[in-house]
């Protein structure tokens, strides 16, 4: 189960074996069936969350009780409150299983032993959180200038395959469009390819 996540991090970093076992060894394997809740708002953040198998999304409920996706998490992604986990407050998101999913837990606290042991791995975390915060830039930028499509299109470039996994009525969400108008630029993109 520890392979998945090595591999990622020999994607950003090469650590000696020495300093990967002491990063492997505070991880916690995390099990979570369909439908259930991993966080919800109010909750101290004591973890972050590397998935392994499954697919997760994080979200908030605005003052009017609406949903905003913030972020979904499938294999090799990182997914957790970021803010109240790094600034150790209180929760405002819920992150729920889509699918049934295996994950791999780190405890603050474990993480600033590690910062401390193996210091290359505040690197990691620094390239993960770079990349976090271009994304979301993107994001804003492309809901802000792109057509339904081509958001669309970069969302399937994000989350490959996910389109298949996760609820279209999500997926409008996410990208912050109505389930119709995504629907028309789904099956328009279907017959694209079709013909």
């Amino acid at each position: 189960m520890h392979t998945a996540i090595a591999d990622h991090i020999q994607n950003h970093i090469q650590p000696t074996p020495a300093e990967m076992h002491i990063f492997l060894s505070t991880l916690n394997e995390v099990s979570v069936s369909r439908g259930q809740f991993l966080l919800k708002p109010g909750t101290h953040v004591k973890h972050e969350y590397f998935v392994i198998k499954g697919c997760l999304k994080a979200y908030y409920l605005d003052v009017k009780g609406s949903k905003h996706i913030l972020q979904f998490a499938i294999e090799n992604w990182w997914i957790g409150d970021f803010n109240a986990f790094y600034n150790q407050i209180a929760s405002n998101l819920y992150i729920e299983a889509i699918e049934d999913a295996q994950l791999l837990s780190i405890n603050y606290d474990k993480l600033q032993e590690v910062y401390e042991q193996a210091p290359i791995f505040e690197r990691y975390f620094r390239i993960l959180i770079t990349k976090a915060f271009i994304s979301q830039q993107k994001r804003i930028l492309s809901a802000q200038e792109k057509n339904t499509q081509d958001r669309y299109l970069e969302f399937c470039q994000s989350y490959p395959n996910i389109e298949n996994r996760v609820a279209n009525y999500d997926v409008a969400n996410y990208l912050g469009v109505t389930p119709e108008n995504l629907s028309r630029v789904r099956k328009a993109l279907k017959k694209l390819k079709l013909s």
